[in-house]
C-alpha cells in the first residue's frame, strides 16, 4: 500500500524542518490524505483501463472485465479471452495489447509486482517493459502501491504546477526542471509529490 497518513505528516514534517515555503504551504492548506492503492497486477491493470477516458468510462470498462472474468481474476483469465470478448468490455484494440503485454509478463514470471526491485530506478525500468506503461504510470505505481517513500513524478504536469505556485516561480518548470528542483527534498520526495497535488487542487489558494 501507499504511503500512510502517519508516514506523510512524519516526511512533510522533516522537510519543512529544512524548507520554510514548505513549512509555509502546510500550514496554509494542511496535510494531504493517503493516495492508497494495492500492490498487484490489477493495480496495473487498472491504469491500463483508465487511459484516456474519464472516470466513468473507465468505472464502466472495469465492471464489465470483472463481470466476464470473476472477482479475484489472474492474468490467464485475460489472456484466454478473445478480442471480441474483451472488445464488448469496452477495451479497444490498442488497450487489449496493453493488458496483454502487462499478463503475459506476469504469467511468464519475468514481473513480479510482489517482488519488484528494491532500485526504484530498476523498479521503473521493469514496469516500463510493459507496452503503454511509461515513466509517469510506473513512478504513480511505486508511489500510491508501494508507498516508495522517494519517488517523484517530475513529469506529472500537476506536480509542476504545484512546485511553480510553492516555490512562487514565475513560469511553470518543464520535468528536467522540476526533478532538478526537487533533489533538495530527497528522500522525502514521494511525500512531497502528494503534497505538490494537494498543494495546486486547494480552491483557497
Amino acid at each position: 500500500m501507499g504511503l500512510s497518513a502517519e508516514k506523510l505528516r512524519g516526511d512533510l514534517d522533516a522537510l519543512a524542518a529544512r524548507e520554510p515555503k514548505v513549512a509555509r504551504a502546510i500550514a496554509a492548506v494542511g496535510y494531504p490524505e493517503p493516495r492508497l492503492r494495492d500492490r498487484g497486477f490489477v493495480t496495473m491493470l487498472r491504469t491500463i483501463v483508465g487511459q484516456q477516458v474519464s472516470v466513468a468510462a473507465a468505472a464502466s470498462m472495469w465492471r464489465k472485465l470483472e463481470t466476464e472474468l470473476g472477482e479475484g481474476f489472474t492474468p490467464a483469465c485475460l489472456l484466454k479471452r478473445d478480442f471480441d470478448t474483451l472488445r464488448a468490455c469496452g477495451l479497444s484494440r490498442q488497450k487489449q495489447g496493453y493488458a496483454r503485454s502487462l499478463c503475459e509478463l506476469v504469467e511468464a514470471g519475468e514481473l513480479d509486482f510482489h517482488a519488484l526491485p528494491e532500485d526504484d530506478e530498476e523498479a521503473i525500468a521493469l514496469l516500463t517493459r510493459i507496452k503503454g506503461i511509461g515513466r509517469w504510470s510506473a513512478e504513480i505505481y511505486l508511489l500510491f502501491a508501494e508507498g516508495r517513500p522517494d519517488i517523484w513524478p517530475a513529469g506529472d504536469l500537476a506536480v509542476q504546477e504545484g512546485v511553480k505556485r510553492l516555490l512562487g516561480l514565475e513560469e511553470r518548470p518543464a520535468e528536467k526542471a522540476t526533478r532538478a528542483l526537487a533533489e533538495p527534498w530527497a528522500p522525502q520526495r514521494g511525500a512531497m509529490a502528494i503534497f505538490t497535488w494537494h498543494y495546486y487542487a486547494n480552491p483557497a489558494l
